[in-house]
């Protein structure tokens, strides 16, 4: 039976650290506009926002979180790394008008939807809340945006329908996509950075973890792209800068003087998906052809069966009538 709540209730908080999993509901005001539902899918993504603890402070509830210090918690507050995609419906619509919904289901375990319904802010990527919630060594590749959920109501209903399934691995297809363009835009800098026109210190040089981050001096002018389209920065311009209805998308990340990560220099990579995985075997084929012939044969019996009952039924009656009139 479905309860609602004013906040996020504790018992729930370590549940939605545990999804793979979730979508999010925005829309525009105008009646013709594009209603958006986006599915977000990678681990870390989401991250809830404890109530202030007795000394004030706010604390975030991670993946590790310690369970039974979670479930005495509260939370009114959610955020989650919004990676880049080929739209930005998401950061459209809440920049028109705030209203977002999150939802996530049970695939495993006792059935359960849970919706947040709330009122959103979009941090892009290079603006000093982003840089606060997300520093160069928590950021994934491809991540421009981070969108900050105030809620203000929270509904729970049964999901008895909702069918079971096996979590296999994540996909890496979007980080690997992204790490190439990314690596694209700190290359060129570099090489900017090398070269006698940008040697008057417009670009500083910043270590981080072994490694070397760029940033370009916010004294100056916004940095220009790499040539050709090539790098995040230009795939932003390119593709997030209005929604399908024309709304106002990204704003300042592909400006930002901040460069983006060297992640060859930090060692970070990923294997290729194995798109192959959960596809069915030739003997789960053949097994759900057996099923399914298993089901037809039986309908096929059971019609067999009603017409030799009316054949046998027809031939009694035939027999006791020609004993009838025998007589």
């Amino acid at each position: 039976m479905g309860q609602y709540y004013d906040h996020i209730p504790g018992f729930l908080i370590p549940w939605i650290n545990a999804q793979k999993i979730f979508w999010v509901a925005t829309a525009p005001l105008s009646e013709s506009g594009h209603v958006n539902v986006s599915p977000k899918g990678f681990e870390r993504t989401m991250n809830v926002v404890l109530d202030e603890s007795e000394d004030g402070q706010q604390l975030e509830a991670g993946p590790d979180g310690d369970d039974d210090r979670l479930r005495k918690a509260t939370s009114s507050h959610v955020w989650y790394e919004d990676l880049t995609g080929s739209g930005v419906e998401t950061i459209s619509h809440i920049r028109e008008n705030g209203r977002i919904t999150v939802l996530f289901t049970a695939f495993e375990g006792p059935p359960r939807i849970m919706r947040l319904f709330g009122t959103g802010k979009v941090y892009e990527f290079g603006t000093p809340e982003y840089d606060t919630l997300l520093p160069p060594e928590k950021r994934q590749p491809g991540s421009r945006a981070v969108i900050w959920v105030d809620v203000h109501k929270v509904g729970t209903s049964c999901g008895y329908s909702i069918p079971f399934f096996t979590y296999k691995s994540p996909r890496v297809r979007l980080h690997n996509f992204a790490i190439n363009k990314e690596q694209q835009d700190f290359d060129y800098a570099c090489q900017q950075s090398e070269s006698s026109s940008v040697s008057d210190s417009s670009i500083v040089v910043v270590p981080e973890q072994g490694s070397t981050v760029l940033s370009h001096s916010t004294s100056s002018s916004s940095p220009s792209l790499p040539p050709d389209n090539q790098g995040l920065k230009n795939y932003w311009k390119l593709r997030n800068l209005k929604s399908q209805d024309g709304l106002p998308g990204l704003l300042f990340a592909y400006t930002s003087p901040k460069v983006l990560g060297d992640w060859r220099g930090r060692g970070i990579s990923f294997k290729p998906d194995d798109e192959t995985t959960g596809s069915k075997t030739p003997a789960d084929a053949r097994r759900d052809r057996g099923l399914v012939a298993i089901f037809a044969s039986e309908k096929v019996v059971a019609d067999v069966g009603k017409v030799l009952v009316g054949f046998g039924a027809g031939v009694l009656v035939t027999t006791v009538f020609a004993r009838f009139w025998a007589k």
